[in-house]
Parts: structure tokens; sequence; C-alpha cells
């Protein structure tokens, strides 16, 4: 994840703390979620996400995908083309994983 999805995750879960502690001002009896709990529930949970404004997908990419991304990166760029003796350098080499985050009409995606 990067610096600006972090960014983002925070406003989020603060937006979601203050509001969740006014409301228990107010008599209501829930609980406070920690900031990791609450970005789990909006991971898993459509209506909680919804409720919230925080939609947070990962998947895994394909190998095409994956492969598009190590000839049209940075490994490209380079004149002596990276050589990798197996299958396992070349996960740590190319991202495996997107993630896109979206709150408040903000999309932010990054790869892992």
């Amino acid at each position: 994840m990067n610096k600006e999805q972090q960014e983002l995750l925070d406003e989020a879960y603060e937006n979601y703390k203050n509001k969740t502690e006014i409301m228990m001002g107010h008599g209501f009896h829930g609980t406070l979620l920690s900031q990791e709990e609450f970005i789990n529930k909006c991971k898993t949970d459509t209506e909680f996400s919804k409720t919230w404004g925080l939609k947070i997908e990962e998947r895994e990419l394909s190998l095409e995908e994956r492969t598009s991304i190590f000839h049209n990166g940075e490994y490209s760029k380079h004149d002596n083309l990276i050589k990798f003796k197996d299958i396992g350098e070349l996960d740590k080499a190319v991202p495996t994983k997107l993630i896109t985050i979206t709150y408040n009409d903000k999309t932010i995606e990054s790869y892992e």
C-alpha cells in the first residue's frame, strides 16, 4: 500500500471515529473499531463499506497482467534484461496484487 492510499485510509478512519464518538455521546451503545478492524470490515462487509464511503478492493494479477507490467515497466528500460533463475525471483520483482482504494470520489491504485 502506498502513502497516498494510507492517507485515504487514515482520513476515512478519522471520519468514522469522530462520528462514532459523537453517536456514543448521544447514547449509541456500539463499540469503536480499531483502524485495522475498520479496514477489514470495509473489505468484507459491503453495507458497512457503503455506509462509510470507503471501498477497498484487492485482487491477484493474472499472468498476462504481470507480463505486461514486466514488459512495460522499468524492467524493460534496462539495457541488460533481468534474468530470473526461477518463478520465485520473478514473484519478488513483479507485483502480484492490485489494491484499489476509493474514498470521497478519489481512487488510488497500487501494486504489491
